[in-house]
């Protein structure tokens, strides 16, 4: 913390960088700054800015783990400034969120640079400002708005009403010396705790807070949130702060936020670690299949503002999809969610070639064809031909990328980039490397899915790479319940009650039971014989019974419905099952059909971290709630395998190898834990 009169101002400066998180230091420097100009005569003012680009861009959330936080906390800062007799104006730049915002309205006055942008982001971790930032709010824009704000998480300009509302005045370019020149000249203090709350039209509040707390599904954090405004509106402003800061505590200590904040922990040390060695220029893109996957793949390049072209062997497949992807843009014009012009700019990026050699001069080429061995090496060996430096990618999402590298000349162009559907919507990227690819190749990934909006996550080759091998597992030992005495039904409520958004059973209905039959069949001769194996869904493939597609899976689907309808006969047909084996069927709890679910998530994970599958226990937990639809507020399955007794999950890791029998292996559950195998988060 740098201290400097200037013109009888003391100017504390935040050097903290690289954004000026609020920390433990900057918290003592910034109270021992304030307590300095308040004692030194010669000081008629002070003012608070940002030595970088932000005042203060939030908390340093590595502080927020801790039992209690460590002292001063911001509200004693806060209260310091507001006791110093003169005035305090912040110099309001960059990003100012979260506690940055509260100092700023704990201040006299504000400054703003016109960049400027100003939040409360505390809600997308789980959290309510804790600082008097709904209470300050309220004072200044009236407790709808303030809702909006606190609620929402959004940034918001000061350039915009809202923002503008929260300042004293905004400038161009760097606010420090507006803000010295106001404390040079302002006479009176302005604590806002000291005003009234401003008052909305009658109705207008609940309306506001209602809104908020339907969108949100009444997470803890929106409703606390909506709380603390209501509360500011109804009792003395001391209370109401110390409602707001006890509702903070509780929400920060919660288990909810402690997995969000893993997640934004697991989020950047990806992005670090998915850095491009070097500049890669990516303008076009040439896609060959266009089937669903190809078709997606081709709309995330087009709405990212590359030049696509699309090929398949038959060539009206193309160009139906051409005209699917048009049409998809003009229903978002319909929508009103994107401009008439902007929907024929995109669609004009994509075009059809007629024939294998019209996809020459592209920057990156990626095949999306049958996924079987055979055909995708096919097409990347003509690829090969056609392009003779470009980076070949493939989207497979089961088969062996050595195997396929082993078609080319040139094994080292090639590079794994395993694309989720919908591929225009997901936003993971697998990214997968063999030991042969090269460094352009695997930047050309990287920086495709960046442009794409995409967090890429690395593995090496393997079956299924990460997310399919855990979900694999996953999907396969809640099979063996079936065949044990649970119905999909049970599965799929027990695992929507742990917070998935959907069951195995109906996920596997939505994406097709054909693939996963398809691929077990094709390897069915790597299986351990003595190994059990759930033989259910090739039964359902062999009738037909492929998922939403064919109206018939694990459920079934009334015409045009994709809600599943629970079908007594396949009640029947795993009843059958287990009868010829001789399982013995019984009665399971949700809590143990779930318990055992994640177990064997966990054991996976923990193999796929020894085999060095991935480096990291973090990107683990980042694929799975990016990719594979885990819960969000669980952080993932290495969170949650943390979170537990370890003697316990041992003991049921012994019962889960013995019910699995033999094939089952055991991995090393302490890889999962903070600081093991690389893990970041």
């Amino acid at each position: 913390m740098a201290y400097e009169v200037r013109d009888g101002v003391a100017l504390l400066a935040i050097d903290n960088p690289p954004v000026n998180a609020s920390t433990q230091a900057v918290r003592a420097g910034l109270l021992d700054g304030v307590r300095r100009a308040a004692a030194d005569d010669a000081v008629v003012g002070i003012v608070i800015a940002g030595e970088g680009p932000n005042l203060i861009a939030g908390s340093d959330l590595g502080e927020f783990s801790a039992p209690s936080l460590p002292e001063p906390q911001l509200p004693e800062v806060i209260t310091a400034i507001e006791a110093c007799p003169k005035p305090v104006v912040a110099a309001v730049s960059g990003a100012t969120l979260g506690g940055g915002l509260e100092l700023a309205l704990g201040c006299d006055g504000r400054v703003a640079a016109a960049s400027s942008i100003v939040g409360f982001p505390e809600v997308t971790l789980g959290m309510i400002p804790g600082a008097g930032g709904t209470q300050r709010t309220l004072r200044l824009v009236g407790p709808t708005k303030t809702i909006d704000l606190v609620t929402s998480g959004r940034r918001v300009a000061v350039t915009e009403p809202l923002g503008r509302a929260l300042m004293d005045e905004v400038v161009d370019g760097d606010p420090t010396e507006a803000a010295l020149a106001r404390a040079r000249t302002c006479r009176e203090k302005r604590n806002l705790m000291d005003e009234p709350p401003i008052l909305d039209e009658p109705g207008e509040i609940e309306a506001a807070a209602q809104a908020a707390i339907t969108h949100a599904q009444g997470t803890p954090e929106v409703v606390a949130a909506v709380g603390a405004v209501l509360a500011g509106l109804a009792l003395p402003p001391g209370r109401a702060l110390d409602h707001e800061r006890r509702e903070f505590t509780r929400l920060r200590t919660s288990t909810d936020s402690a997995a969000l904040r893993h997640g934004f922990f697991a989020t950047m040390a990806a992005k670090r670690a998915n850095r491009p060695s070097a500049p890669i220029d990516l303008r076009s893109v040439a896609v060959v299949g266009a089937g669903t996957m190809g078709r997606g793949i081709a709309r995330a390049f087009q709405e990212a503002g590359l030049r696509v072209t699309l090929y398949d062997e038959n060539g009206e497949a193309a160009r139906a999809a051409q005209r699917q992807l048009a049409a998809a843009q003009e229903s978002l014009v319909q929508r009103g969610t994107l401009d008439a012009s902007e929907a024929a700019e995109r669609a004009m990026r994509v075009d059809v070639a007629d024939t294998f050699d019209g996809l020459a001069g592209h920057d990156l080429y990626i095949e999306a064809v049958f996924e079987e061995i055979e055909v995708k090496s096919k097409v990347l060996a003509a690829l090969e031909g056609l392009a003779t430096d470009a980076p070949l990618a493939t989207n497979t999402s089961y088969l062996d990328i050595e195997q396929l590298a082993d078609s080319l000349r040139s094994p080292e162009r090639l590079v794994g980039m395993h694309f989720f559907s919908p591929a225009h919507r997901t936003r993971v990227l697998e990214v997968i490397g063999t030991e042969r690819t090269s460094p352009t190749s695997t930047d050309a990934a990287l920086v495709a899915a960046r442009l794409l909006g995409k967090q890429a996550i690395r593995s090496r080759p393997g079956p299924g790479f990460i997310g399919n091998r855990i979900y694999n597992a996953y999907r396969w030992q809640c099979e063996l319940m079936l065949e044990e005495g649970a119905l999909p039904q049970q599965i799929d409520a027990a695992m929507e009650d742990f917070g998935f958004a959907m069951g195995p059973f109906a996920v596997w209905d939505m994406s097709g039971l054909d693939i996963a039959c398809r691929m077990r069949r094709a390897t069915a001769s790597d299986r351990d014989p003595a190994a059990r194996y759930p033989e259910a869904a090739e039964v359902l493939c062999d009738q037909g019974r492929l998922g939403q597609k064919t109206g018939l899976g694990w459920y079934r689907y009334d015409d045009g419905s994709r809600s599943p309808v629970v079908d007594p006969a396949v009640a029947e047909l795993v009843e059958t099952i287990a009868r010829r084996k001789g399982v013995a069927r019984r009665t399971f709890s949700a809590r143990e059909i779930s318990r055992r679910a994640l177990l064997t998530m966990a054991n996976e994970a923990s193999l796929l971290l020894e085999e060095g599958i991935s480096e990291r226990a973090a990107d683990v937990d980042l694929m799975l709630v990016l990719g594979y639809g885990f819960p969000t507020r669980r952080g993932g399955i290495g969170f949650w395998a943390r979170r537990q007794d370890r003697q316990a999950l041992e003991r049921e890791l012994d019962e889960l190898a013995r019910i699995t029998g033999p094939g089952f292996r055991r991995g090393d559950l302490g890889l999962l834990d903070v600081g093991k195998a690389g893990n970041a988060g």
